[in-house]
């Protein structure tokens, strides 16, 4: 999935529990279902930033170089601005876009 396209937003909104716990019938069950996908999330996001950023590795940096790699910053800058995997979690969770399976 492409995150950068995401709509989910960029702070913290204030969530309504029944809805949430309406999907599993378990608040904490939901909850345990969000945080996992946040994992998921938060791992291939690293993985693909840090593959931007081995594009400009260079093991023989002086100190000038590493201060002007304006690609680098701005590559950075995108990911921090980007919304939090918790809150993409979330907003994937409340649009049925997550799938699930209860064990027993």
């Amino acid at each position: 999935m492409d995150y950068k396209k995401s709509k989910a937003p960029s702070s913290t909104t204030t969530r309504d529990l029944a809805l949430l716990e309406g999907k599993t019938g378990n608040i904490y069950e939901a909850v345990i279902i969000c945080s996992k996908r946040s994992n998921q999330i938060s791992v291939e996001i690293k993985d693909e930033l840090n593959r931007k950023l081995e594009e400009f590795a260079n093991y023989t940096d002086n100190l000038e170089e590493i201060f002007e790699n304006r690609e680098q910053i701005e590559i950075s800058k995108f990911y921090e601005r980007m919304p939090k995997p918790t809150l993409i979690a979330l907003d994937e969770f409340e649009r049925d876009q997550v799938f699930y399976k209860k064990t027993q």
